[in-house]
């Protein structure tokens, strides 16, 4: 007999909301308010080579060397603005520490419009929802403001999990969360490594989304690729009884 599904664990960034302007103009917001006019795509391109150098020596904000998700953010802003000629110490940490607070305003993300609908619909359904999410600890703040935390019973983050997405084990903190088997939870989630494959590869029901018809995987069946979040109810719907 199926087990009949009872809770979806959801990601967050680029699945339920956005940031609203690109990173190199918000930056460049930021340096403007301390006297400094600089160029957003030259930001931008300093900024993602900074974020992959830093991805790379400590990965998931360096929680395994002792750092945290504030000590790992301030040093790719003051690296970003850095490779931008900006050399004072005071003004590095000044902005890196304005920016890293300022992502927890609402103005800074936008919600999909299909988002809270669709939390709505899961929830009428009966069913329990839950974050996990390759996040820092800013995201309950974040969800929050934006009028999406009441939604969810908990929160799992990389930096509080000291582990990411796609390691199996941020979902089974999640599960033991869930308190049920793992054929009783879907996970829906933009990124097909770290949210569809690791979710099925515990048992869950995986679900990709597919905002912009960019994934072309050959092993991915039609039925777990949603274009919209107002898609999955549907789906789920088959899954409960």
């Amino acid at each position: 007999m199926r087990a009949p599904l009872r809770w979806v664990l959801w990601d967050v960034k680029d699945t339920l909301l956005k940031v609203r302007a690109s990173v190199g103009e918000q930056y460049c917001k930021e340096a403007k308010r301390v006297g400094l006019n600089l160029n957003p795509v030259e930001v931008e391109a300093a900024f993602l080579k900074a974020y992959r150098h830093h991805s790379s020596r400590s990965p998931n904000y360096g929680i395994s060397q002792g750092l945290d998700g504030r000590s790992w953010w301030i040093r790719v802003v003051r690296d970003t603005f850095s490779q931008c000629r900006v050399q004072d110490p005071a003004l590095l940490n000044a902005m890196a520490h304005n920016l890293y607070y300022s992502f927890c305003d609402a103005e800074n993300w936008e919600v999909f419009p299909d988002s809270k609908k669709t939390l709505e619909s899961c929830s009428s359904l009966g069913l329990e929802l839950g974050v996990v999410s390759n996040f820092d600890n800013r995201l309950k703040e974040i969800l929050r403001v934006c009028g999406l935390l009441s939604h969810f019973s908990f929160l799992i983050t990389s930096e509080k999990a000291g582990i990411a997405k796609p390691s199996p084990a941020i979902f089974e903190q999640a599960l033991q969360k869930c308190g049920v088997p793992a054929a009783s939870v879907a996970h829906i989630g933009d990124h097909y490594l770290n949210d569809y494959l690791a979710s099925r590869s515990v048992g869950l029901h995986g679900f990709l989304l597919d905002r912009d018809n960019k994934h072309k995987h050959p092993d991915l069946p039609a039925e777990h690729r949603l274009s919209s979040l107002e898609e999955l109810p549907p789906q789920l719907q088959q899954h409960i009884n």
